[in-house]
């Protein structure tokens, strides 16, 4: 469940628009790009177990590469038809695919459920934990019923034969541009940079930036109850989308946040990490006088006045990214002071993990590939627990599945 709660927290903190519409999509290469790499250390022990299961049952270990990893998340309107994996020509090095639910059918979202044209089972009602593993080929068509409510999210793998499509490679490589330079300065490394605000807007049928629709940020956060507010620096941006890079707080109600974030992607990811550690934040009272102030009526306008900008269809938001069923830690009272505590908590967790992803680099580049490794005064393989997921498994159509 750890796992599956912190790649839910990651996607939600720095996904954009995706490659079909109504998907976002967060990809390892996009952390990177976004001076989010950090993330990818949550992956690692995942795509590890996985890589390990795949070949297993396919009788092919040591042979693959991975050639893709996603988070990927489809809502209201998003579907897909038979296809296999491998239907177009650049597609074709994809040899398997394993798809991990993050999320539950009927709680977090109505419809998508998965199809095998031929075998069994025919139909998959998703369950967070599970994972479907099958070949990328003709033998396994499937299909994705239509999202009807909800946000449904997958980490999605596909696996090679073929070394040249190694993601590993890849990544290792635009990790060492980014990070081995200046990498004692955690601090600055640490803080995200949001990519053209294009990959952020999202609207019905893929629609201008003109039209209805919403920036993601923007809209998580407004469904957790959160504005966002700058300064006077409002009309002094001829592209309102150039304001999300700039330096911005967090408003609740009638209330604004002292903390001054660097941008609209911070200000998001430390929100998204509030609501997912709510239940683990530390039980000491912080002092938070003088830390919030009440917003005066030129300030609500201000703040008014930008959700009208980036957030132009509220009912298309809450149809989105509304679950099914509301769980009991989002209905729980706010406190400013518990988030003022997150924000401690916040920043240990992802200097940690800026940490361990620059110990881990020149061990990565070594290898050429992304493993697990622990630092205790002496360099060591991390033990992966062996059942992450439960693995609903799909070789050929006349092959019933095993769960494990």
């Amino acid at each position: 469940m750890q796992a599956e709660q912190e790649l839910e927290f990651i996607h939600k903190s720095c996904s954009t628009v995706g490659y079909r519409p109504n998907v976002f999509s967060t990809t390892l290469s996009h952390l990177v790009a976004t001076n989010s790499s950090h993330f990818i250390i949550p992956f690692v022990p995942i795509r590890e177990r996985l890589k390990e299961k795949v070949e297993e049952f396919f009788g092919c270990e040591y042979e693959l590469v991975v050639e893709f990893t996603g988070l990927i998340s489809w809502t209201k309107g998003a579907s897909i038809g038979w296809h296999s994996d491998d239907n177009r020509h650049y597609l074709k090095q994809r040899d398997f695919t394993a798809v991990c639910y993050l999320n539950n059918y009927g709680e977090d979202f109505e419809g998508g459920l998965f199809n095998f044209q031929h075998g069994e089972p025919k139909t998959i009602a998703p369950v967070s934990g599970d994972v479907v593993i099958y070949t990328a080929d003709n033998r396994n068509i499937h299909s994705v019923d239509e999202v009807t409510l909800g946000e449904r999210l997958t980490l999605t793998l596909w696996f090679s034969r073929d070394s040249s499509h190694d993601e590993d490679a890849k990544l290792i490589s635009l990790l060492s541009q980014n990070l081995l330079h200046g990498s004692d300065n955690a601090s600055k490394l640490c803080l995200p940079l949001p990519a053209s605000s294009n990959m952020y807007w999202f609207a019905p049928n893929q629609a201008s930036h003109d039209e209805l629709g919403f920036n993601i940020c923007c809209a998580r956060l407004n469904v957790l109850g959160y504005d966002i507010y700058f300064s006077d620096k409002i009309s002094s941006f001829s592209d309102s989308s150039e304001l999300l890079m700039e330096p911005l707080q967090l408003a609740r109600a009638d209330d604004l946040f002292y903390k001054e974030f660097a941008n609209i992607l911070q200000a998001l990811q430390v929100v998204q990490f509030f609501h997912w550690k709510a239940s683990e934040l530390p039980s000491f009272t912080v002092e938070i006088a003088g830390k919030v102030l009440h917003l005066s009526q030129s300030q609500q306008k201000k703040i008014s006045c930008l959700k009208s900008v980036f957030v132009k269809d509220h009912q298309l938001v809450e149809t989105v990214f509304h679950p099914v069923t509301i769980n009991e830690k989002e209905q729980r009272s706010f406190s400013w002071a518990d988030f003022s505590a997150a924000v401690k908590v916040w920043e240990d967790y992802i200097h940690k993990l800026h940490k361990d992803i620059v110990s881990s680099l020149p061990y990565w580049r070594t290898h050429q590939s992304l493993f697990s490794i622990q630092f205790d005064g002496s360099l060591e393989e991390t033990s992966v627990p062996g059942d992450i997921f439960k693995i609903i498994r799909k070789c050929e159509p006349k092959v019933s599945p095993t769960l494990m």
